[in-house]
């Protein structure tokens, strides 16, 4: 026991500091096998491996694909076509609504966070120019469009945190629709209405729009580049959602068929397809990897003789056994600083137990699966967050401007959904 709480603040302590989890998770392992009782390098050669390797082999087709789609999309501009449709409709009068709107459009499409940051971006910041909106809730806003409900709650996302629980709990993409519904109101109108309560606070401390120091990040939506048809765009988004979730196609069919339609309608870029084919691919290999390390931790845990007595101490954890799933995977999502890490670690050192616990009590499956997607987009944002740090680089900002923010409504008003969705559960309604 002392042993796995050992390793995970080694992750935690690290992951922090900014070191890499493919380095990381391994040592952190090492520390969990020594204290276990297992031999170093047969643990590492072995177990670990088996699972790093088993969930690379599961999921590596789903993370390059997706990431091939979103850089088609963002290369392409049909990304930015569809993010500049929407903002434009909303209207610069309502400046946070319309780029939480875009940034959530783009992500329950099936677009990676981090290339909806890179798209949404620049006319954000053209909007809020225009409304005079300061810059400090720019990245809190993008967050709670990208980063939450569109992630982890609306049933049928194709997001990675939406799809991880199916392959544990014999489940599909659209889980528990109420459940997540629920979560998703909480989790979209509590945030904005929350920035838009602090909009209003800082306007009337004086703090308006100023430009940013960098004026490489000051691209607009009237920089000259010809946007595709904004219908045409929207289209690869649709044909994502509707094959996995309407027709059941597979994840990776249906990822595929969102890739050849951009393609067919981008026909005079074709000379751009392979670099940005290459770029996704390459891409997702970080992505997969870093997600393998996390997983192949857990499966060093579930290995030492510790683990049985952890199983029951999480378990045992008084009230509904949603509600320690829920607790499990935010605390692992927050150590590792990624939400499919964490859900990874999770479920598969404990997935067994929870779909025991579901047919033992009669919880469906559907419903744990509901909330270990909305709980691992939790306290995974933390400071240490890949995501979070590539969003402060991207719009010049730091975590003493806006973290404060980024925090309420991508973690505290998250986690509170969480039980939400578990109280609408209660009364029978998935």
């Amino acid at each position: 026991m002392f042993g796995i709480v050992l390793g995970l603040l080694v992750i935690m302590v690290l992951a922090y500091m900014g070191w890499s989890i493919i380095w990381v998770a391994p040592i952190a392992a090492g520390v969990v096998a020594l204290t276990g009782g297992l031999d170093l390098l047969e643990a590492y050669r072995f177990t670990y491996m088996d699972g790093f390797v088993g969930f690379a082999k599961e999921w590596f087709p789903v993370f390059m694909l997706g990431a091939i789609f979103g850089k088609l999309m963002e290369d392409t501009g049909m990304a930015r076509s569809v993010a500049s449709g929407l903002i434009k409709v909303i209207g610069t009068e309502r400046a946070i609504l319309g780029v939480l709107v875009s940034a959530a459009v783009l992500t329950y499409g099936g677009i990676s966070l981090f290339v909806v940051v890179f798209a949404v971006y620049p006319l954000a910041l053209a909007l809020f120019r225009e409304a005079n909106v300061t810059r400090r809730l720019l990245p809190p806003t993008i967050a709670l469009g990208a980063f939450t409900f569109t992630m982890t709650a609306i049933p049928g996302t194709p997001q990675i945190q939406n799809l991880i629980p199916t392959g544990y709990y014999g489940t599909n993409a659209m889980a528990a629709p109420f459940m997540g519904l629920s979560a998703a109101a909480v989790m979209a109108f509590g945030g904005y209405f929350y920035l838009r309560w602090r909009e209003k606070k800082l306007t009337a401390k004086g703090e308006v729009f100023t430009e940013p120091k960098d004026k490489k990040t000051t691209r607009d939506e009237d920089d000259g580049v010809k946007l595709p048809n904004i219908w045409l765009s929207f289209v690869p988004l649709i044909l994502v959602v509707a094959t996995l979730n309407i027709l059941g196609w597979d994840i990776v069919v249906a990822l595929i068929t969102g890739i050849l339609s951009i393609m067919l309608f981008n026909l005079e870029k074709i000379k751009g397809f392979v670099k940005a084919i290459n770029a996704g691919a390459n891409g997702s290999v970080i992505a997969i990897v870093n997600t393998s390390a996390a997983v192949g931790f857990g499966t060093v845990v579930q290995a030492v003789p510790g683990f049985e007595r952890l199983s029951q101490l999480v378990m045992d954890v008084p009230g509904n056994p949603l509600i320690s799933q829920a607790v499990a995977i935010n605390v692992l999502a927050g150590s590792t600083g990624s939400a499919s890490g964490g859900l990874g670690i999770t479920l598969e050192a404990l997935g067994a137990q929870y779909l025991e616990i579901s047919q033992m009590t009669g919880i469906p499956a559907e419903a744990f699966h509901r909330v270990a997607s909305i709980a691992s987009g939790g306290l995974d944002v933390l400071p240490h967050n890949g995501a979070v740090l590539t969003l402060l680089a991207v719009t010049g900002m730091t975590h003493k401007d806006c973290y404060k923010d980024i925090f309420i409504v991508g973690a505290v008003i998250p986690v509170i959904s969480v039980f939400v969705a578990i109280l609408v559960s209660t009364f029978g309604v998935l």
